[in-house]
């Protein structure tokens, strides 16, 4: 079923100037049952994704016309649709470059097809998300309940951020992030258990994402909302 909820399968955008790569990642994906739409510069990639409905976006760092980076700022402009950036050496400026951008995960090629195909379906798991459930000594929020921390209001249910009276849009791993902040709040969380419970990563992932994912999260919420306890993790301040 379509993350989107056209029907059908999920819809994926893949930018890749390579041509057997772009082909050989194309037809891997259509046998796994997703619908793959393919461009070979950014800017068709770009008018693609106006064009179009997709449910989540696979790019590459290095790209003619428009290179991925660049892409990744222009769609986060108007959209939260999950994006996947690969890497061709797995060079940590591209990486942080591109979480910094506004991408919720990366790859390094080349691309391991097990790896690439489980991190496409956490993401788009991540997109169609239920909201956490309260720790198990605590009494169930009432469905209408919202989560106040000062200025910031949560509607877990409704999945709804406000600061002070506005509206914050969150992509949906920014989403997710602060819901498992919220639910323990004042409470310590590594980056492996963020990684697991946010990311759903069945194995340890790069800590770089949940650090700049936590970065692009207080640009939005308050730079004083979410605590960093060295040596440990993060917590949400009550």
């Amino acid at each position: 079923m379509s993350v989107s909820g056209g029907g059908g399968p999920p819809s994926l955008l893949l930018v890749e100037d390579d041509e057997v790569i772009r082909k050989t990642v194309a037809m891997t994906l259509e046998r796994y049952g997703y619908a793959v739409s393919a461009a070979g510069d950014g800017l068709t990639g770009l008018e693609l994704f106006r064009d179009g409905r997709h449910d989540l976006l696979v790019l590459d760092v290095m790209l003619p016309a428009l290179d991925g980076i660049g892409l990744c700022r222009r769609v986060r402009e108007s959209s939260v649709v999950p994006i996947l950036m690969m890497s061709a050496r797995g060079d940590s400026l591209d990486v942080v470059s591109g979480l910094e951008a506004g991408a919720d995960d990366y790859v390094v090629k080349p691309v391991d097809t097990a790896v690439l195909v489980a991190r496409i379906r956490s993401l788009l798991r991540r997109a169609a998300f239920t909201p956490p459930a309260p720790p198990a000594e605590r009494s169930p929020e009432p469905a209408d309940a919202r989560l106040v921390f000062g200025d910031l209001s949560i509607d877990p249910q409704g999945l709804e951020v406000c600061r002070a009276g506005e509206p914050v849009a969150l992509a949906p791993t920014e989403l997710r992030l602060l819901l498992e902040f919220a639910v323990n709040p004042g409470i310590v969380l590594d980056r492996q258990t963020l990684l697991r419970n946010v990311w759903d990563y069945g194995w340890d992932g790069d800590s770089r994402v949940v650090d700049l994912c936590v970065q692009r999260l207080r640009k939005k919420i308050g730079t004083d909302r979410i605590e960093t306890v060295r040596g440990f993790g993060y917590k949400l301040l009550r």
